[in-house]
Order: structure tokens, then C-alpha cells, then sequence
């Protein structure tokens, strides 16, 4: 966890100094607190994930972009053995395992969700034109789309806009275990 809050603190920093943003202009693009993103700058917070959401969006970039470096981009096949996974990062009952970090030559990424029973989020807009993708691996999942909570349970997927307010919870008494794939529209497409 050490290493993820180091690589954020720095890659934060560089991108609110590409932009020229103060922290006060960081803080209104992100919805995140100026005090916290300097904490954070120094390596001082272990910020949520919800945070880290918000601190994504606002600077327009994908989660995985804060959390890991890209990979090289000398070939298209990626082998990442269980031993190699990148650690669970907490998230308040909701552990989140980056399985595919985004690369802008494939514009998605691919993360591994675990919620606890009873856990529920609602999650605020993500950049605009982000689609997302979710495969309940095991348990049942409550979705909130368009306004309305759908069912899924092991085995079922589906497809919606992630640039709209969406929300995830686990109403069972088990963890529930899904696949959730970010694909952000092309620039200029």
C-alpha cells in the first residue's frame, strides 16, 4: 500500500503542475478538499477509493493512471500470475484489485471487486463518455442504473454508462465478487 501511496503522491503532484492548477483550483475540479490533496501530495494519506474516484475524474484521468504506471507497450499479450497481482487496495468493505491497468492504445481498464455483505455505494459520475462493464463472479449484486436497483447474480453481466450517477450494493450475506471493465471513449473519435 506503501508503494500505491507513494506513485499517487507524485503522480498528483505532476499532473496538477502539467495543468498549472493551484491546490485551491485542484480542490474545486475534484471535489476533494484542498488540505487533503496536499496530504496526500506528501505522501501523508491513504486516501479511499471514493476519493480517489473523484480525484480521477476531476483531472480527467482513469483510476489505475494514480495507482501504477503504464505498462510497456512492447507487446499485446500481458501474463499476470496470481503471485504478481497487484494487492487489494481497502476501500470501506469494498476491496478493489487493479487487474489491467489502463493503456491508452486499448482505452479500458479492469478491475476486481469484492463487496462485503451489507456494503453499498453510490458512485458520481465518471469522465464523460465512460462505459462500464461488470461480471458477477460469485454472489448476487444490486445495481443501481438509470434511477432503478437491478438484480444480478452469479454469472450475469451487463453494460451502461459509468458518466452517469450509478451505485453498487450487497443486500446478501455473502461477499459478492465481480469484474468491473472502465472503457473511456477515444479523444477526437
Amino acid at each position: 500500500m506503501q508503494e500505491i501511496n507513494l506513485y499517487l503522491a507524485t503522480t498528483l503532484k505532476k499532473l496538477r503542475q502539467e495543468k498549472g492548477w493551484s491546490l485551491d483550483k485542484a480542490a474545486s475540479e475534484t471535489g476533494v478538499s484542498k488540505a487533503m490533496l496536499g496530504q496526500i501530495e506528501r505522501g501523508e494519506s491513504s486516501p479511499t477509493i471514493a476519493t480517489m474516484w473523484k480525484i480521477s475524474t476531476g483531472f480527467h484521468q482513469s483510476l489505475s493512471s494514480l495507482l501504477e504506471p503504464p505498462a510497456a507497450e512492447s507487446s499485446n499479450t500481458r501474463i499476470r500470475p496470481p503471485s504478481a497481482q497487484p494487492t487489494s487496495l481497502a476501500s470501506d468493505g469494498a476491496p478493489i484489485v487493479p487487474i489491467f491497468p489502463y493503456e491508452e492504445r486499448f482505452g479500458f481498464e479492469m478491475f476486481e471487486l469484492t463487496l462485503q455483505p451489507g456494503y453499498e455505494r453510490l458512485s458520481e459520475p465518471h469522465i464523460q463518455g465512460v462505459t462500464e462493464h461488470v461480471v458477477v463472479l460469485s454472489g448476487e449484486l444490486e445495481l443501481l442504473v438509470d434511477g432503478e436497483w437491478i438484480q444480478l447474480s452469479k454469472g450475469a453481466s451487463v453494460r451502461f454508462s459509468g458518466d452517469t450517477p450509478h451505485g453498487y450494493r450487497n443486500c446478501s450475506q455473502a461477499p459478492t465478487i465481480f469484474h468491473n471493465i472502465l472503457h473511456y471513449a477515444q479523444k477526437g473519435a
